[in-house]
């Protein structure tokens, strides 16, 4: 029979533990009070085991690192992973209870032998063994400095509050369980240190080892870390106690004592007093949510002063854990509230502490340098900056959008950033004292208070505000709608000046003006509720400008229309500004970069020259590249121009559509030249869960492509040397570490010919760790009047008559080494045939197969046809080294319609490779985990 108890009684957790170092496994005994504290009977209940995330390659956890490109949890060995082994589950009458795991592995479903009665209580008993995984891929587990880190190691409650909350681990530090008066005797090895969030109540040595007593009251989950060295430090101030192991090494520990006083003082100012005895801040938690930006650089080059570094450092940390210690929000659905006090508090103490600081740190005095726009940042531009990257690119998200929804970079930075810069916003518009107060009132009212909302930040905020601020969480948390505004029709009399201001977004929040005399304010207003455009008059205080959001506390989307001159038409003409490289985006100028560019081909030979362009960062909607190069080989001019203009779209899952114009001209041969000219539009699709790596593209256009060709070659070249293609291609690309998906229909158009072709990919990585690619090309002539195959359909080594592929040596002649370059294109065969053309169709298969790690064995297959003749059955096999898939590989022939390839003459001219030099490319390999 339940017990019964108050409806405001804790959960009560007695836990003990025994670690054993051999085979990192911990020996569990674990009596749980659950308080049903809900109105509703329940018939069962429901415990996170986040150990078990790492058990197999099925879990929400190896599922979010395939997303993010990572195989590492994928292909680990079952002794590095996290298993957890139930033994018994049983009640307080010592009665068996059923229980099964949950179809996310991770959470477990108990099932009660009575229902627990709103007020009851019963008792728990769980007998288990916690196998822990390999820290290589959390952080966590065992192995972290050669100790262990523990973190969500134990059963603990989910949350009930009408609904369960059941939400798999997938390693964004987000468990929802209900805090707990908890009681752990923990065992574990002689020759380790300890440090946790929780009170030290004893640590003492035995025969066997050691053995701590941990206790928390109105806690969540216990970390603990052990490590072979004593690498935490404890210090004492009269704000708060801190256990951390956060140091740098030429800041000595008398300085860091002081900053770590300073930084408590100023949490206890602005946040109140810490309920609990002891903070845990680690350089673990650090480096899973570092500074962004410029403090990324390695410490060699890193230009901020050790004090400011380390202090930056500590207080993000600190405050991260200090908030999700004790504000118990649904950091899964309703993380914003969290980020915003944190970002909030970490742009508050710069502008108090260290106003003067810039974003470049001791750089942004070096000759040459200074004079940018990126030196004179200040250290809080950078929120701005980061969280605009995101939006450039149309890949923001909203602020309410759940934690596991969001894509890795706006997890990590953009929404965290938007947060705070949300709440400056808000000090801007109502006053700071207000916002301080209101965070401060929040965190002193609902720290540990089991069931925290986003609603009742938003209650208390609009109780405190003087003005109306439904528009903050309607439209700034809400909504992923960008902000933009510009004045436009400015008159003037000589005591007032009349001007309209456009809202081009149609986000309807407030916005700044700024009336300036030279670089002074002089005046100064805020304007709201305007759904599309308004008119306004303001009286003349000798402003020569006036300028939207002057300050830059609105993220305002586009900042480059935010001003007009009062002075007259030529005046409000920007003035050109050249930046040799890049620079961040001034909204006052006209920005020209140039910086010289080498390339290399056999056609061309060696390529230098100059890059022009306005590319700024973060990217604008409009951008247009100047590439004009010199070829060693011809001593020519060749290169390339381009103009694109982008146009996003908020809702649906259009997400943009790209017009550009190109013009390219080069060399495919001695002496001979092409020049291609291509108006395109790009229309992207992604569905409207960001978090999903699926996209479909339909691109269309007209390639016109003329040809100077060298005498010597004329009767080599059997087709008219100008010509136009128009081409539509649609394609659906579905990319991820343990399965790719893609397909493509492509459509041709031209005077002599149409044709249309179908290719499909697929690369899946299999449980055993098998990696199993294959892709189908189908293509076939509606007509056809051409008189040679250089428009025809091609085995291996395409003509590539569009100059899409980026070949070393573009002759038709070709020899040496960069006529085996590989490229994956129509048929796929790697083997080198004579007779590789088809005017007719083509209908390939390609296969390849690891046999171990990186080492593939491949097979071709395939028919091809000419008109008038019968099909041709084509094949090869070989071995492929899968180095970095589409970026490095090799390939060696065995057998094929030529024989045994490895044992004819000259052998190494048959061994194909696929090389990636674009700079755009590669990049593309490391930041598409982001993105």
């Amino acid at each position: 029979m339940w017990s019964c108890v108050s409806v405001l009684g804790q959960h009560t957790n007695d836990v003990k533990a025994e670690l054993d170092a051999e085979t990192n496994i911990i020996k569990i005994k674990q009596n749980f009070t659950y308080v049903n504290e809900s109105d509703k009977g329940l018939n069962m209940l429901f415990f996170n085991d986040w150990n078990h995330s790492y058990s197999n390659k099925k879990t929400a956890l190896a599922k979010r690192f395939g997303d993010e490109f990572k195989r590492s949890l994928h292909l680990a060995k079952d002794k590095n992973r996290g298993f957890t082994r139930i033994s018994t589950i049983v009640d307080d009458s010592y009665s068996g209870l059923e229980w099964e795991r949950t179809k996310d592995i991770d959470i477990i479903k108990i099932e009660l032998n009575e229902t627990l009665e709103p007020g009851e209580s019963m008792e728990i008993f769980f007998t288990y063994e916690v196998d822990l995984p390999n820290s290589r891929y959390t952080g966590y587990g065992h192995g972290y400095k050669g100790g262990y880190y523990l973190m969500d190691w134990y059963l603990s409650p989910a949350v009930f509050d009408g609904k369960w909350h059941l939400y798999p681990n997938k390693d964004l530090k987000d468990l929802q369980t209900d805090a707990t008066n908890t009681k752990i005797v923990f065992t574990y090895p002689r020759g380790l240190y300890i440090a946790t969030n929780y009170n030290v109540d004893s640590d003492i040595d035995f025969s066997i080892g050691k053995q701590a007593l941990l206790s928390g009251k109105n806690r969540k989950n216990c970390e603990i870390v052990l490590t072979p060295v004593r690498d935490f430090t404890t210090h004492k101030t009269r704000f708060l106690t801190v256990t951390t192991d956060i140091e740098t090494s030429k800041y000595d520990d008398i300085s860091q004592g002081i900053s770590i006083h300073k930084i408590a003082e100023f949490i206890d100012k602005n946040l109140g007093k810490y309920p609990h005895k002891n903070l845990l801040v680690s350089e673990l938690e650090y480096n899973r949510n570092p500074l962004y930006g410029i403090n990324q650089l390695p410490n060699f080059i890193r230009p901020y002063r050790e004090q400011f570094q380390f202090e930056m450092k500590f207080l993000k940390t600190a405050l991260n854990s200090l908030v999700r210690e004790t504000l118990y929000l649904d950091e899964r659905k309703e993380r914003w509230v969290n980020d915003a006090i944190v970002n909030y508090l970490l742009i508050k103490y710069v502008d108090e502490y260290y106003p003067n600081q810039k974003f470049t740190g001791k750089l942004s005095r070096l000759w040459g340098f200074r004079s940018y726009n990126l030196a004179k940042l200040d250290f809080n531009d950078q929120y701005y900056l980061l969280q605009m990257l995101s939006v450039r690119r149309n890949d923001h998200q909203s602020l309410s959008t759940p934690n596991d929804s969001l894509i890795k970079f706006n997890q990590k930075i953009t929404n965290r950033y938007k947060a705070g810069l949300g709440m400056a916003f808000l000090g801007e518009y109502i006053g700071y004292d207000l916002v301080d107060s209101t965070i401060s009132n929040f965190y002193q009212e609902f720290k540990l208070k089991p069931r925290v909302y986003a609603k009742d930040f938003e209650n208390l905020l609009k109780k405190k505000s003087p003005k109306e601020i439904d528009w903050f969480f309607d439209e700034y948390v809400s909504s992923r709608n960008n902000i933009d505004f510009k004045i436009k029709k400015v008159s003037k009399t000589e005591d007032s000046v009349t001007f309209t201001i456009k809202n081009k977004s149609g986000t309807n929040v407030p916005i700044s003006l700024f009336g300036l005399q030279k670089d002074s304010v002089v005046s100064k207003y805020w304007f709201s509720d305007i759904d599309t455009s308004k008119t306004f008059t303001i009286p003349r205080s000798g402003e020569d400008r006036l300028v939207l959001n002057y300050d830059k506390k609105i993220p305002e989307e586009n900042q480059r229309d935010n001003w007009k001159s009062l002075k007259g038409f030529f005046s409000s003409n920007k003035k050109l500004q050249f930046r040799f490289l890049r620079d961040v985006e001034n909204p006052y100028y006209n920005q020209l970069f140039y910086f010289p560019e080498f390339k290399f081909n056999v056609n061309d030979g060696f390529r230098t020259g100059i890059t022009v362009d306005n590319r700024t960062f973060p990217n604008r909607d409009f951008f247009f590249s100047l590439k004009p190069q010199y070829s060693s080989r011809e001593q020519a001019l060749v290169g390339t121009a381009s103009f694109t203009k982008r146009q996003f779209f908020n809702d649906g899952k259009l997400n943009s559509i790209s017009y550009s114009l190109g013009f390219g001209s080069s060399f495919f041969d001695v002496g001979s030249r092409f020049t291609t000219i291509t108006p395109l539009t790009t229309f992207l699709w992604r569905p409207e869960g960001f978090i999903s790596n699926r996209r479909q593209f339909l691109l269309l256009r007209l390639r016109s492509v003329f040809r100077n060709i060298d005498p010597s070659l004329v009767d080599e070249i059997d087709t008219e040397p100008d010509f136009s293609v128009l081409n539509a291609r649609f394609g659906d690309v579905d990319n991820n570490i343990l399965r790719f998906r893609s397909w493509v229909v492509d459509g041709q158009l031209a005077n002599d010919f149409s044709k249309v072709s179908f290719e499909w990919e697929y690369r899946t990585l299999f449980e055993n760790n098998r990696q199993l690619n294959l892709r189908v090309y189908a293509g076939k002539f509606i007509t056809n009047d051409t008189d040679s195959d250089f428009f025809s359909f091609a085995l291996d080594r395409p003509t590539d008559y569009l100059f899409d592929l980026n070949y070393l040596n573009r002759s038709q002649n070709a020899t040496g080494l960069t006529s085996q370059q590989f490229i994956l294109a129509e048929g796929g065969f790697k083997s080198i045939f004579d007779d590789r053309f088809g005017n007719d169709w083509i209908l390939t298969g390609n296969l390849s197969f690891n046999i171990w790690q990186w080492i593939e064995v491949y097979g071709d297959i395939g028919a091809i046809r000419n008109r008038g003749e019968d099909a041709r059955f084509v094949y090869d096999s070989g071995i492929r080294l899968n180095l970095v898939t589409d970026f490095f590989e090799l390939y060696f022939p065995v057998y094929s319609n030529n024989g045994y390839e490895i044992a004819q003459p000259n052998y190494g001219e048959r061994i194909r490779f696929v090389v990636t030099l674009s700079p755009r490319t590669l990049t593309g390999l490391f930041t598409r985990k982001w993105f």
